[in-house]
C-alpha cells in the first residue's frame, strides 16, 4: 500500500520570503474558502512574528486577525500552524518566560493548533521552554531542526538533537532548511534515523526553493518517511519562496506516494485572488530579484526569508557608500558588486562566529556584520569596527550556545573591549516582566482583550504595538504606499522637466482624528529601500526637543551608519536629554539598521546642548545626531 504525504501550505510565508508584507487580514479572509476548496491541504501555516508586527504596521488589530484568519480553517478540520523563534518568542529580541508562556495560551484560544518552535542556534535549553509551555498552552509541539552545511552541522548533529527534543517531549519534528542549502542524501539519512528511533513522531519538511536543490530534497525525505511537506504555489512559488505544490504532487505521485488530489478550479481562484493582492499594493515591496532562483546563495547559505530585507539593505546601503565614493572623487560600484563582496564576507566571517545557523535572527546578524564590514573595507577601515548590541549577545553566549568555536580573533576582540562571556541558561538573563506591561496597560486604560491577547502583544512587541496604538505606524505605512503609487502614475506618465521642483516635501495625514506631518526627502540616499526615499510620521503636537543655551565651540556626535534614531533600545534605559554630562565612551543612542541597534559613542565628553533628532527619526550616515558643549 502507498504511504501517504500530506501538505500544508505555507500561505504567510510565500509572502514574508517574497517582500516585505503580507496581505490584510479582509484580502486574507477572502483567500481563505478557495485555500480550503483546493481540498489537498492537511495543514495550513497562519501566523508568526511577521504576521503580527505586519499588522501593527498596517494599523490592524494582530489578534482580531488572527483569530479571523484561524477559524476557516478550525472549523473543516485544517490543522493550523505558527512560527515561533524560542528564546525570541515572535521577534527578534528575547522574551521573559512570562511573556512566552502566555504567547501558547492565547495563540491556542485564537485557533492555532501547532507551534513550530525553532532555535536559531539549535540551543537544546531555549527550546525545553518552547516544549513545555506549548503543551501547557494545549498546543502540538513540533521542534524544528534549524538546518545548516557546515563541519559541525552532520547527520549525527541533527539526530542527536532530534533525539534530545523528543525526550523533552516534542510531539513532532520540523526539518527547518530555512535557506534551502540543505544537501538531499544527507536531509533523507536525518530524516530515516529520526523515523527508525522514533516511528510514531510525525516529520515534516519544511525548505526553499532558491539555491534549487528543494525538489531533490522532498523526494528524500519523502523516501526516508517524512509526513508532511511545506509548499507554496502560484504567483509566489519558487524563487526566495518554496517548491510549488502542483510540481511537488506530479513528482510525489509518480514516485509511487499516496498524495491528495487538488481542485484545479480552485487553485486557479486562490492563484487570481493572491495576483490580485500583488496589483493591489503587495508587489510594491516585493523586489523582482526576489521572484528568481539563484545557485549563488548555497556559499552564503542565507535564507529564503530574509532575502526581501537583504535587497532593501543593499539599496540603502549601496546608495550610501556611491554617496561616500563621490564625496571623494572615487567610482562608484554597482548592486551585484555589493552583493557578490557580501556574500563572499558571509562565508569568510561565518566560521569565525562560531557556525550560528542561519536563521532568524541569526542570519540577520551574521548578514549585518557581514554587510558592515564589507562597507569598512571599502573605505579603508578594518574589520569589526561596527558590531551592534545583540551581535555582541550572540557572540557572548547571551541567547544559547554557538555550534563552533569562536575564532581566537574574536575572542580577543571581546576582551579588549571588556566582554564577559556568559555560559549559564539563556531565559535566566530575561527575567518575568509581565507585571510592568500590566501597569501601562492599566496606566494608559488600554483593554487587556479577550483572553488577555493585547497585554500580550504589547509584552511581545511594545515599540511596534504603541506606534500602532498611537496611530503612528498607520500614517507612516500609508504615506509610503502613497509614495509609491504616486512613484508608479510619474513613471507611467512622465512629467515635464520642469516639474521636477514641485515634488512634495509634506503630506497632511488624519489617522482616527490625530493629524501627522510626513516628511518626504527625495534623494539618492533614503534609508528604507525604496527608491532613495524616506517617510517619517510624526504627530504635529510633537516637537524637537530644544537646545539648550551654548557658548564656545560645539562638538558634534555624527551617525556612523543609516538607519533610524532611538535614543534607547529598551525601556530599561533612561534616554539623554538636553543639559546631562555625557563622558567619553558614553552610549548617547541608537541607530536601528537591518534590525538590529548599533551604539553610538561619545568620542569626546561635553553637556549635551542639543539632540538634533526625535526618536524614529531617518538618519544619513554622517548626519548630526547630538552636538555637546
Amino acid at each position: 500500500m502507498a504511504r501517504e504525504i500530506k501538505f500544508s501550505l505555507l500561505y504567510r510565508d510565500m509572502w514574508q520570503s517574497s517582500g516585505k508584507y503580507v496581505p490584510r487580514v479582509d484580502q486574507l479572509l477572502k483567500v481563505a474558502p478557495a485555500i480550503i476548496d483546493m481540498g489537498c491541504f492537511a495543514r495550513v501555516e497562519t501566523n508568526g512574528g511577521g504576521f503580527e508586527q505586519i499588522n501593527l504596521l498596517f494599523g490592524e488589530n494582530p489578534n482580531v486577525a488572527n483569530r479571523q484568519w484561524t477559524q476557516p480553517f478550525n472549523d473543516v478540520g485544517i490543522q493550523t500552524h505558527m512560527l515561533e523563534r524560542a528564546l525570541n518568542g515572535i521577534r527578534m529580541s528575547p522574551v521573559p518566560a512570562d511573556v512566552r508562556r502566555l504567547m501558547y495560551k492565547v495563540k491556542k484560544k485564537q485557533g492555532t493548533d501547532i507551534a513550530r518552535s525553532f532555535c536559531g542556534l539549535n540551543d537544546p535549553r531555549n527550546l525545553e521552554g518552547s516544549i513545555k509551555y506549548a503543551k501547557e498552552g494545549g498546543m502540538i509541539s513540533q521542534a524544528a531542526l534549524s538546518l545548516t552545511t557546515s563541519k559541525v552541522h552532520t547527520v549525527e548533529y541533527y539526530t542527536k538533537l532530534a533525539d534530545q527534543l523528543i525526550e523533552m517531549g516534542a510531539d513532532e519534528i520540523c526539518i527547518k532548511d530555512m535557506a534551502g542549502i540543505g544537501r538531499p542524501v544527507s536531509l533523507g539519512k536525518i530524516v530515516k534515523v529520526i523515523k527508525d528511533r522514533h516511528p510514531n513522531i510525525p516529520v515534516q519538511y519544511h525548505g526553499h526553493a532558491g539555491p534549487g536543490f528543494q525538489m531533490a530534497s522532498i523526494l528524500e525525505v519523502a523516501r526516508a518517511g517524512a509526513d508532511f511537506v511545506d509548499v507554496g504555489m502560484e504567483p509566489l512559488s519558487w524563487g526566495t519562496g518554496h517548491a510549488d505544490l502542483l510540481a511537488v504532487q506530479a513528482m510525489l505521485k509518480d514516485a509511487g506516494f499516496k498524495v491528495p488530489d487538488i481542485n484545479m478550479k480552485a487553485y486557479m481562484e486562490v492563484r487570481a485572488l493572491t495576483q490580485s493582492f500583488i496589483d493591489d499594493f503587495l508587489g510594491y515591496y516585493i523586489n523582482p530579484k526576489n521572484r528568481l532562483m539563484n545557485s549563488l546563495l548555497i556559499a552564503p547559505g542565507l535564507p529564503g526569508g530574509m532575502m526581501g530585507s537583504l535587497m532593501a539593505d543593499l539599496e540603502n546601503n549601496l546608495a550610501s557608500l556611491n554617496k561616500w565614493f563621490a564625496k571623494r572623487g572615487k567610482p562608484g560600484i554597482t548592486q551585484d558588486d555589493l552583493l557578490i563582496k557580501l556574500f563572499d564576507e558571509v562565508a569568510h566571517i561565518w566560521p569565525m562566529l562560531g557556525y550560528p545557523p542561519l536563521v532568524t535572527p541569526f542570519s540577520q546578524y551574521v548578514k549585518n556584520l557581514a554587510l558592515m564590514n564589507v562597507i569598512q573595507l571599502e573605505k579603508g577601515k578594518e574589520r569589526w569596527s561596527m558590531i551592534a548590541d545583540n551581535i555582541w549577545d550572540m557572540i557572548l553566549g547571551k541567547s544559547g550556545k554557538l555550534p563552533g568555536e569562536l575564532h581566537p580573533d574574536i575572542i580577543k576582540l571581546a576582551k579588549e573591549q571588556g566582554k564577559e562571556f556568559y555560559t549559564g541558561n539563556p531565559q535566566d538573563l530575561y527575567p518575568d516582566d509581565l507585571d510592568s506591561f500590566r501597569a501601562e496597560m492599566k496606566k494608559n486604560n488600554w483593554d487587556f482583550g479577550q483572553d488577555d491577547e493585547e497585554l500580550f502583544e504589547l509584552a511581545m512587541h511594545p515599540e511596534q504595538y504603541r506606534a500602532y496604538k498611537s496611530g503612528q505606524a498607520k500614517a507612516a505605512f500609508e504615506a509610503d504606499l502613497a509614495e509609491k503609487k504616486a512613484e508608479e502614475a510619474n513613471a507611467k506618465t512622465p512629467a515635464p522637466v520642469a516639474a521636477a521642483n514641485f515634488e512634495p516635501k509634506e503630506l497632511n495625514i488624519d489617522v482616527n482624528g490625530v493629524k501627522y506631518v510626513v516628511n518626504v526627502s527625495y534623494g539618492t540616499n533614503g534609508s528604507n529601500g525604496h527608491n532613495g526615499k524616506e517617510t517619517v510620521a510624526v504627530a504635529t503636537e510633537e516637537a524637537n526637543a530644544q537646545p539648550v543655551a551654548a557658548s564656545g565651540e560645539l562638538k558634534e556626535v555624527i551617525a556612523p551608519l543609516e538607519g533610524k534614531f532611538f535614543l534607547t533600545k529598551d525601556a530599561s534605559e533612561k534616554a539623554l536629554k538636553t543639559g546631562d554630562n555625557v563622558n567619553k565612551g558614553d552610549v548617547v543612542g541608537y541607530i536601528e539598521s537591518m534590525k538590529t541597534y548599533n551604539a553610538i559613542v561619545a568620542e569626546e565628553p561635553g553637556r549635551v546642548a542639543e539632540i538634533c533628532l526625535n526618536n524614529g527619526d531617518s538618519v544619513d550616515e554622517d548626519d548630526v545626531i547630538i552636538k555637546l558643549q
